[in-house]
């Protein structure tokens, strides 16, 4: 709140830059600022006058001297500097929730622009791959192998799910695997299996709620509505109705950065801690409000997904090296699958709400003719720090406490890995070869054909 106070020329520019309206967002903060700052002031002249009041008063008793009417108006002052100080604690709590619609400030290396047409390829890696036959797109693989089933899962659950059978169920497996034993053993991270659900707490220190809200699956728990509820109420357990509150607090979670980032909010961490690496597998969960008609063949864009995530919590003058270091591990899971890919900076209006600056990395698809994203690298300063109250300590305790920097990445998406791999190394008659590293997690496995499902 301060350092929006003290530099609202810089808060505008950047926010200008990623196509927002720096009135409509700080237009609240400004007048909230102003009222706060006269009621504080009036706050500050009642004070000045009750101590002059109770000098008085102490002056008239030692005198003998009838001090009622003083004490009286000394006693309205305090009603009033009562109600003052709430309502400058009401607006500066005010204050706070409007900021909670700001997004982070770019970095200053980030290229200005309006949408992923302005973003910036900073290097392309190998040869996209070529064939010698018209290449198909995932969900015709898929399909006509047996391994993906998109119509069944549609009478599951309805759109954007699906269901992997066989050795494509096998292979999302082995790609799970191979990416964590490729953090954990290669790369140095700790594993981590959090929860698949979290509270409201968790998603606001992420920074998904409160803007982000319809992108996400809240469960509807049917506790407080049926005769569960009314069973507990009726027989006096008071203490399990009061835990209904946080029960009922769950939200799926649309990504690991979730629950990993928020295993220490609220929480100091010593110096010689960071940077701490973890990297987690769960599966995701996202609404898509905000997708309607986009990528509805195959499995681009799902309600439900695996993926590997990649958190570090860093100090803040090591967080540009730690953002550098989590993007190479994530392409490192490319290049050794040997897939094409390219590394994007994403410009100030492409770069997500919570990041000061975003590394994608985008696979080549020959069944699509075109690039995808597969992994979002972003260095989130100390912004989502801030939120989760997450600080460190400074080694032999010198100096304040301050907020670490975070940091994540996808390790990757695991459905558009497996998807990556069927239009990279289709053949010919059909059938789609194991890249040789993954063969070990598939028993073996050098070729996928048709299955009967």
């Amino acid at each position: 709140m301060g350092f929006v106070r003290a530099n609202l020329a810089l808060v505008e520019d950047k926010l200008r830059a990623r196509g927002a309206d720096p009135a409509a967002l700080l237009g609240d903060f400004r007048s909230l600022d102003q009222r706060r700052r006269e009621a504080i002031t009036q706050a500050e002249s009642l004070k000045a006058r009750r101590n002059e009041l109770s000098q008085q008063v102490g002056a008239l008793k030692r005198t003998g001297q009838d001090a009622t009417a003083l004490m009286d108006e000394t006693r309205t002052l305090k009603d009033k500097l009562d109600e003052l100080d709430k309502a400058a604690a009401t607006l500066d709590e005010q204050m706070r929730f409007s900021l909670t619609s700001i997004p982070n400030l770019t970095r200053d290396e980030v290229p200005a622009g309006k949408s992923e047409a302005d973003n910036v390829t900073v290097k392309t890696w190998s040869e996209k791959k070529s064939f010698d036959f018209e290449a198909k797109p995932h969900w015709e693989l898929g399909e006509s192998l047996g391994i993906l089933d998109l119509e069944r899962a549609a009478k599951l659950s309805g759109a954007r799910f699906a269901v992997y059978m066989g050795a494509g169920a096998r292979l999302e497996r082995a790609l799970i695997s191979f990416m964590l034993d490729m953090h954990t053993e290669k790369h140095g991270y700790t594993e981590v299996l959090p929860p698949f659900m979290v509270n409201s707490r968790s998603l606001f220190g992420t920074g998904q709620l409160p803007k982000f809200a319809n992108d996400l699956f809240r469960c509807a728990d049917a506790i407080d509505k049926g005769n569960v509820y009314d069973f507990l109420k009726e027989n006096g357990f008071t203490d399990e109705l009061d835990s209904l509150a946080e029960f009922n607090d769950h939200w799926l979670i649309p990504t690991a950065e979730v629950p990993v980032t928020n295993l220490y909010r609220d929480e100091i961490l010593d110096e010689v801690r960071l940077p701490i690496k973890f990297t987690a597998y769960t599966p995701c969960f996202r609404a898509e409000a905000g997708a309607a008609g986009r990528d509805t063949r195959g499995i681009i864009r799902q309600h439900q997904f695996q993926k590997v995530e990649l958190v570090k919590f860093a100090r803040p003058e090591e967080s540009d090296a730690e953002h550098e270091k989590l993007t190479r591990d994530a392409e490192e899971i490319l290049e050794a699958l040997d897939l094409p890919y390219r590394r994007v900076l994403l410009c100030s209006g492409d770069t997500g709400f919570s990041a000061a600056k975003t590394f994608d990395l985008e696979v080549w698809l020959p069944g699509q003719q075109l690039y995808r994203e597969i992994s979002s690298c972003s260095n989130f300063e100390a912004f989502q720090a801030r939120r989760a109250n997450i600080r460190f300590k400074p080694a032999g305790g010198k100096g304040k406490n301050e907020f670490v920097h975070t940091l994540n990445g996808s390790g990757l998406a695991v459905g558009r890995t497996w998807l990556a791999i069927l239009e990279n190394y289709q053949q010919a008659d059909g059938s789609v070869l194991i890249p040789e590293v993954l063969q070990p997690y598939m028993g073996g496995l050098k070729r996928i054909e048709h299955q009967v499902a």
